[in-house]
């Protein structure tokens, strides 16, 4: 596309909206830094007293974001397609009444498979298609179908390109692997488990397609068992394989962890370090390169000393569910030289960074809308996102001044380099209140006086370059 001026951007895919902005460290009363926190629904709302994992679903039929929160009653489901006014949809009870801390849940094929260490929970089957026609929220929903091949699990792990599902940390195989063909969610179907190496806590499963050419196409599960990291090979359920296992020092229990995307690295989280051994929240990086030889290649210490617990790499960034220090976000893009470094984070505890079980107990980074989800203990669900995303900045800072910021009458946007030639203003919801294209200028006053009070974004250039809020 010809241009009349080098613009060195990338024009953004989405307009962030944003509630509380990121405001000099804070956003309201949580610390911050690069996430504006955009919305939020209080455990009372839900009918729980503790939030623990949770997940997210898009719907293929319209694209609509959809958050899933794990609570000690049972699961609620949270319509986010407005993101700054999120609708509590309602909540699918456990099976048992237990209603013990621990609940986790995974996506396949518009289905939430979940699990529960409530006594006799089995997997709850739930379709997610029903949130559709949600007439009266909040609703009480009912299970579509339940899988009682275990009772209580402590996870469940999916690989969605395989359609197999993965008890973890249940009564079966020494608390190993528990096998579940999930192809027809409605009909699980038991093919097994591996008992091998003991008790898993978490694993990812992937079809392997990363440097390793032995094992290009396996179904491989990569499992953070207590003690220790374990690679098996479960391509064939009737026997599947301990291809090798790792550790590292001073392990205290290895609790979750997370492949990069080209399944090169393993980023892993050792949940109890930080409390035992007085250490700032520890990452250990284990390089993959040799599935049968796996190799510690470095660890990361973050800023704080606070328990780590579920992490999840999209792209070249690593989210962190960092207990008290809230969502951590690492820029793992020089990973291959040893250097990851924190981007940003949102701190939904605002009492302390210490070790423990406070704040955030995981994330969901994998909207294409760039809103992370966040199931904090006790704040509930909580909405961020990057106040700006999808651009490739290429020395963007300070090309444009847009100033007074705040204001009430009028916005100057003032050029260092390049000509002004469009600028787009959107409310929150990146809905266009103003354009206009001219002719190339350094210079422009526009007229917001009667725009209502509130957070804008103006695009110059096809380039998001700042918030104003009109006062």
């Amino acid at each position: 596309m010809k241009k009349s001026f080098p613009l060195l951007f990338v024009l953004i895919s989405t307009i962030t909206a944003a509630q509380t902005p990121c405001t000099d460290g804070m956003a309201g009363s949580f610390e911050c830094s690069g996430y504006d926190l955009i919305s939020q629904i209080p455990l009372a709302t839900m009918n729980s007293v503790k939030a623990n994992d949770s997940w997210g679903w898009t719907d293929p039929q319209d694209g609509k974001e959809y958050a899933i929160i794990c609570l000690n009653e049972g699961t609620a489901f949270i319509d986010i397609s407005d993101p700054v006014n999120p609708v509590y949809l309602g909540q699918l009870p456990s099976e048992s009444n237990d209603h013990t801390t621990w609940r986790d849940a995974k996506t396949y094929n518009n289905y939430v498979f979940i699990v529960s260490e409530d006594s006799n929970h089995g997997m709850q089957v739930f379709d997610l298609t029903r949130l559709r026609n949600v007439a009266n929220p909040p609703e009480i929903f009912t299970t579509d179908a339940l899988y009682n091949g275990f009772g209580s699990a402590h996870n469940i792990a999916i690989n969605e390109d395989s359609g197999y599902a993965y008890g973890l940390g249940t009564s079966t195989f020494s608390g190993g692997p528990h096998f579940v063909n999930i192809q027809d969610p409605l009909n699980p179907v038991s093919e097994g488990g591996y008992s091998a190496d003991g008790y898993c806590h978490d694993a990812q499963i992937v079809i392997y397609q990363g440097p390793d050419t032995d094992y290009t196409g396996r179904e491989i599960f990569i499992g953070s068992n207590a003690n220790q990291v374990v690679i098996e090979d479960v391509t064939d359920k009737s026997n599947p394989v301990t291809i090798s296992t790792v550790s590292y020092n001073n392990v205290n229990y290895t609790h979750q962890g997370w492949l990069t995307e080209d399944h090169r690295y393993f980023l892993l989280g050792d949940e109890t370090d930080e409390l035992n051994l007085g250490i700032n929240s520890r990452t250990i990086i284990f390089d993959f390169e040799d599935l049968d030889n796996p190799q510690l290649s470095f660890e990361y210490s973050g800023p704080t000393g606070a328990t780590d617990h579920n992490g999840y790499v999209n792209g070249n960034k690593f989210y962190l569910a960092n207990n008290a220090a809230g969502l951590r976000v690492i820029d793992i893009a020089d990973i291959a030289n040893q250097n990851i470094s924190e981007f940003g984070f949102f701190d939904s505890y605002s009492t302390n960074n210490n070790a423990g079980f406070n704040g955030s107990w995981s994330i969901y980074p994998f909207f294409e809308s760039g809103h992370i989800v966040i199931s904090d203990r006790a704040q509930g669900f909580l909405l961020v996102k990057a106040p700006i995303l999808g651009i490739e900045d290429i020395n963007a800072g300070g090309q444009f001044t847009i100033f007074p910021n705040p204001t009430s009458n009028t916005i100057t946007i003032s050029s260092r380099q390049f000509p002004i030639t469009s600028v787009v203003i959107t409310d929150v919801l990146g809905k266009s209140v103003y354009s206009e294209d001219f002719i190339e200028t350094d210079v422009k006053t526009f007229d917001i006086s009667s725009f209502a009070k509130g957070m804008y974004f103006v695009i110059v250039n096809n380039v998001v370059s700042k918030k104003i809020i009109k006062e």
